[in-house]
């Protein structure tokens, strides 16, 4: 299935949504497709095929046929008025708000890549040679990171960071910076994530205990959430991960590292008794949720 953020023309992902129910399905038809969206048979192929468009009151039924929810299901409504309209300027805008919808683009790690994150202040070293033009001279690099870390620990780090071909040696002994974003699967890499994430808990503690308030900004919120509220949430927090990225891409000249740190967790659970209840009663219980968000 192609994803939402690798296309221009919203046709586009009902056409291989078709072409890929059609090989799952040899019997699937225009006329299949087009009852669970509301059109006739000759209207579902004109619309696969570019000649027309969706009318508005399909739209739902398409977001439900393709599973987009959230920012995926804003995004499809938003190339659908840009297919539409006529105006140009309206239509550049539309694309632009599309552009800002898409994810960031991460790369992934192999397991051995993923060995970095065993220590915090390796992925800050990289960030601070970029900020430094390239320049990694380690008694300055050394001055520049807190929590304290030794110069044999910021040595380690441009080894390894050069190992990773996350930084590359330039004929001016200064380095090329190479791309940081990074995802995970496979239960070892989840492992080193969660590692990873320790570390920055670890370092938030101590932020909050160090760095005076005007310099950092930390704050918790105590909700009490249902199950599609809870969902919500969680896509919320994403989509605002996402604008902390296309924000941090407009600076031309960064002067500080900043860590962000974003946590959704239960601090307490009704389900837990509910689900005790039901198997004393025999019965089946409802599901609600107690839910503690943190943002940092």
């Amino acid at each position: 299935m192609l994803n939402i953020d690798e296309i221009g023309d919203y046709r586009d992902l009902l056409k291989n949504y078709y072409a890929q129910r059609k090989l799952e399905l040899p019997l699937y038809s225009y006329k299949m497709m087009g009852q669970k969206l509301g059109l006739e048979t000759s209207q579902m192929f004109r619309v696969l095929n570019k000649e027309l468009h969706l009318p508005n009151r399909s739209i739902p039924l398409v977001k439900d046929l393709l599973d987009l929810k959230g920012r995926s299901g804003e995004l499809f409504e938003i190339l659908v008025a840009a297919s539409k309209t006529k105006s140009p300027a309206k239509k550049d805008k539309l694309y632009k708000m599309a552009l800002s919808l898409k994810d960031v683009k991460m790369r992934q790690l192999n397991t051995n890549e993923l060995l970095f994150l065993g220590k915090w202040w390796i992925p800050v070293v990289r960030t601070l040679i970029e900020m430094n033009n390239g320049s990694a001279v380690v008694s300055q690099l050394v001055k520049q990171i807190t929590p304290v870390v030794s110069k044999e620990q910021v040595e380690e780090a441009i080894r390894v960071l050069k190992e990773l071909k996350l930084i590359t040696p330039l004929a001016s002994e200064r380095f090329a910076v190479g791309q940081a974003n990074f995802t995970s699967s496979g239960t070892a890499k989840v492992t080193a994530i969660r590692s990873y994430q320790n570390q920055l808990l670890a370092l938030a503690q101590n932020a909050l205990a160090t760095i005076e308030p005007d310099r950092r900004n930390m704050s918790s919120l105590l909700v009490g959430v249902d199950e599609d509220c809870f969902n919500d949430l969680k896509e919320m927090t994403l989509e605002f991960r996402r604008q902390v990225q296309k924000r941090v891409e407009e600076v031309q000249k960064p002067t500080k590292v900043m860590q962000f740190m974003f946590s959704l967790f239960p601090v307490a659970d009704m389900d837990a008794v509910a689900g005790k209840a039901a198997v004393k009663n025999g019965g089946v219980a409802g599901k609600t949720a107690a839910t503690k968000g943190v943002k940092k």
